[in-house]
């Protein structure tokens, strides 16, 4: 008889362990369409934007998907990887992922037969693909890596959902486990504090101050019991213990915002334009909660706050890249995934 689709081969025993990193998103394409098709899935998801569904669908569809992919994939092309045609956040993942897996090969992760991809939470590759690719190759158990410090409704849990939602339309329950946000992780924490120090020691001026920006929420998100901004707040905290910053040296802001609610503060763009006003000459912003660079670290902070900076007096700005696939962001990775295969050695949890 044979195998349905999609089943593992006969001579693979569904007894390996799948190991799936999971970030955000880009679009497929630069232009119109791939950006619409994007925007649509991502401001789509209730996780991202809970509103009244039928006032949401007139507002996103008549207002929003007309005009804001344009003004997106002009953002994107400032950031686009000709070579791969590509965002950078999608390769980096890959990177990621290749690197994680040449780890795993290498017995560095202290488990047995390991299988590592990749996903994107909105776009491709999806995490649907990514499931059955682990399916594929005998995979009984799996572990999400969502690659998000801190925890929010709109990333980590988006993700979750996500995985239930592809799982249950697969009609596949292998057994599951998902690595708990590490916003207070000591190797997490030491990596960031690493970087930012060896990117201002690269700089040929010395910052007056540090921002600390992070993704915003709205505010109603966080009152409705979202943890997402205290965790951000204990990054923080716990980054200026180590880089010896007062507050005052070391702020924390919030950044991407849109619409018309009340978002999580203080902004990031108010801040600096505040910060050059104020007479601050010179500035660097490290942003701790992505672990990839993309268009909100790269084009957002890297060109537009570097702007809003100059504009209002300021004289020096410097961007801090993330993590990424460095040898520091590979060992947070690492130690995240290491750490809960080693944890939990027996049978995951559904």
């Amino acid at each position: 008889m044979n195998a349905p689709a999609g089943a593992p081969s006969s001579a693979v025993a569904a007894d390996r362990i799948g190991v799936l990193l999971v970030n955000l998103g880009t679009p497929d394409a630069l232009g119109y369409w791939p950006l619409r098709r994007y925007l649509r899935e991502f401001l789509w998801d209730r996780r991202v934007v809970d509103a009244p569904r039928l006032r949401w669908w007139l507002i996103l569809n008549l207002f929003i998907l007309t005009t804001r992919p344009q003004r997106s994939s002009r953002a994107y092309e400032t950031i686009w990887n000709r070579e791969r045609d590509e965002s950078p956040l999608k390769t980096v993942t890959r990177s990621q992922a290749e690197k994680l897996a040449a780890l795993a090969a290498g017995g560095e992760l202290g488990a047995g037969d390991l299988v590592v991809d990749w996903a994107m939470r909105y776009a491709n590759p999806s995490i649907r693909a990514g499931l059955e690719a682990l399916r594929a190759k005998g995979c009984g158990r799996l572990l999400i890596v969502p690659l998000y410090p801190q925890f929010a409704g709109a990333t980590t849990q988006s993700v979750a959902d996500k995985v239930e939602e592809q799982l249950a339309k697969m009609a596949w329950r292998p057994q599951l486990r998902s690595v708990p946000p590490y916003y207070a992780d000591p190797v997490y924490l030491d990596a960031i504090a690493g970087s930012i120090r060896e990117g201002i020691a690269a700089l040929d001026f010395e910052p007056e101050v540090l921002l600390l920006s992070f993704h915003g929420v709205p505010e109603s998100y966080v009152e409705a019991g979202d943890p997402y901004y205290h965790h951000c707040v204990e990054t923080a905290r716990l980054l200026r213990e180590r880089l010896g910053l007062s507050e005052e040296r070391c702020m924390l802001t919030f950044q991407s915002r849109f619409g018309r609610a009340e978002w999580i503060k203080p902004y990031t763009d108010e801040t600096v334009k505040a910060l050059g006003g104020r007479g601050v000459r010179r500035l660097a912003v490290a942003t701790p909660g992505f672990s990839v660079d993309c268009l909100e670290t790269v084009s957002e902070i890297g060109i537009e706050n570097r702007d809003f900076f100059l504009e209002h007096g300021g004289e020096r700005f410097a961007f801090i890249p993330c993590l990424n696939d460095s040898a520091r962001g590979m060992e947070v990775v690492r130690h995240i995934v290491a750490n809960e295969l080693l944890a939990n050695r027996g049978p995951p949890e559904a």
